[in-house]
């Protein structure tokens, strides 16, 4: 399938979730798209390798957000995409708002890859780090308006780790597949720790049959009841709420 059949499916699917593409947008992400199948011939990067699915799994996946209220972002935005390995869903949120983010990965050779893919499509306001998000959070504490997480780790852990990184009143966008009542309590009391409040729960079906998805969306509303950020691994030794 070519690059603009491709660009149009983008454009479609996109559009079953309300989400407006226009024709220079659905271009970049089909170009970011191609780039990491591309990558991932030398890197490690995904497992989905097929273009169709592709445009299902990682890109119409990673802007499920923006069809969730409360979710506003524009060039003034700015975010944190912990774990982002490909690029997912930084690059696509920083092509459909203009915003800046903040790429993080613990793994230095898909923060290489990110960082070349930003600046071939020439997204001057995206940035990949290869850092901890603790180490992040206790230099550059409250700097985000947004912090996603796709699928990365536990709920309640990733929400330790963006608490200290949002500003007050900024928002935690989590993307998960079936999240576990077990997670979801562990979550609520993590959130309560945290200083944050959660605000809603979406789900949504991909086309095409390829998954059930659902957003956890919380909002920081107080100071956390513990200093954060604590030592680098502890959140995922010694999980909040459990």
């Amino acid at each position: 399938m070519d690059a603009q059949a491709l660009e149009a499916r983008v454009r479609d699917e996109l559009s079953l979730f309300g989400i407006e593409c226009d024709d220079g947008q659905a271009r970049q992400l089909v170009k970011h798209l191609l780039l990491v199948i591309e990558k991932n011939k030398v890197v490690n990067l995904t497992r989905i390798t097929d273009p169709l699915e592709a445009v299902t799994l990682h890109v119409v996946d990673s802007l499920l957000p923006l069809a969730c209220p409360g979710v506003a972002m524009d060039r003034s935005t700015r975010f944190m995409d912990i774990g982002t390995g490909a690029g997912f869903p930084g690059i696509p949120l920083g092509i459909m708002t203009g915003a800046h983010g903040l790429l993080v990965d613990s793994v230095n050779k898909k923060m290489l890859a990110v960082g070349e893919f930003a600046a071939q499509l020439g997204l001057t306001a995206l940035h990949a780090l290869h850092a901890r998000v603790e180490d992040y959070a206790s230099e550059h504490p409250r700097s985000q308006d947004y912090v996603f997480a796709r699928a990365v780790a536990q709920s309640n852990v990733i929400i330790e780790y963006a608490a200290p990184i949002l500003k007050n009143e900024g928002m935690l966008v989590l993307e998960k597949a079936r999240p576990s009542e077990e997670e979801l309590e562990h979550a609520a009391k993590a959130a309560d720790i945290c200083g944050l409040v959660p605000v809603s729960r979406e789900t949504f079906e991909l086309p095409h049959e390829l998954g059930h998805r659902e957003i956890l969306i919380y909002i920081k509303k107080r100071k956390p009841s513990i200093l954060l950020p604590r030592k680098a691994g502890e959140a995922k030794r010694f999980p909040l709420g459990e």
